[in-house]
């Protein structure tokens, strides 16, 4: 599996997961928090059959769990790492946190898909705030997917999507996509197969008005969470991290002091004995 690697050489490791048929282009849009918040290593994974990464063997969700966990075993050793995962790689990042739970600082999640069943999903109605037919004039690839989930749709908003939605949107692989939606789900869920807490710094941050995943699945995940800030952003739907960025950004921000406040705080590993 690759990894497009940004930030620091020995920063703290940060594992960021993208979404269903984008890449890792979707979740680079927060760059400019990492620069800000000091020594995070960030590792943009194209999961498989998206972006660069093959999907040659992939056939199912499970399968690209076990993928991820591969390559964090691969590549990170045994060091500590937070771990960030948008819509299906929410779902991804939350049974990788789970399995590898020893392990791991935090974890964020950006509009996750908790409920892979799509028929089954507590989901608003498709709602747009403002219609802009100017602002959707502007885009030239993948414009009918952007006037599907654009709630508000703004210059900014577009230029975001065209940047970071769309070229993954060109990159992935039908063959292996279809192979995973065919079984889509991790069964159990992270949540229900584990009745241990995830008691790390989280964040879990939605759309009010996502019609693809919703809001409130993830709402009903919080007892599991003590540690998570949950925000439902008004004005946003599945893009919410580009539609509302700067509230996006400083949850973001706020998700990584606590857990750089989980390290200072956390006690020195014990001296070895000499002699």
């Amino acid at each position: 599996m690759l990894a497009r690697v940004e930030g620091p050489v020995h920063g703290i490791p940060v594992v960021l997961l993208h979404g269903f048929a984008v890449d890792h282009r979707i979740l680079t849009s927060l760059e400019p928090v990492f620069d800000s918040a000091g020594a995070w290593r960030r590792h943009y994974l194209d999961l498989p059959g998206h972006g660069t990464t093959p999907g040659d063997g992939v056939a199912s969700a499970r399968d690209v769990a076990d993928a991820v966990v591969a390559w964090v075993e691969d590549t990170l050793g045994d060091a500590p790492f937070a771990i960030v995962g948008n819509s299906f790689g929410g779902q991804i990042a939350r049974e990788v946190a789970h399995r590898l739970r020893a392990r791991v600082l935090g974890l964020a999640l950006i509009v996750p898909v908790i409920e892979p069943v799509h028929e089954r999903r507590d989901r608003p109605a498709r709602t747009a705030l403002r219609e802009d037919p100017g602002v959707v004039a502007t885009i030239t690839v993948e414009a009918e997917g952007y006037a599907d989930m654009a709630v508000d749709p703004t210059p900014a908003d577009a230029a975001a999507f065209v940047a970071h939605v769309a070229p993954g949107l060109g990159a992935a692989d039908g063959a292996t996509l279809d192979r995973i939606g065919r079984d889509y789900a991790i069964d159990p869920s992270p949540e229900e197969a584990s009745s241990e807490q995830f008691a790390a710094p989280a964040l879990i941050l939605t759309g009010r008005q996502d019609h693809s995943v919703g809001y409130r699945d993830a709402w009903a995940l919080l007892d599991h969470y003590p540690r998570a800030t949950f925000a439902a952003l008004d004005a946003a739907g599945h893009h919410a991290h580009l539609e509302r960025d700067a509230l996006a950004r400083a949850l973001v921000t706020d998700w990584l002091e606590r857990v750089a406040r989980e390290l200072a705080f956390a006690p020195p590993a014990p001296t070895p004995p000499t002699g």
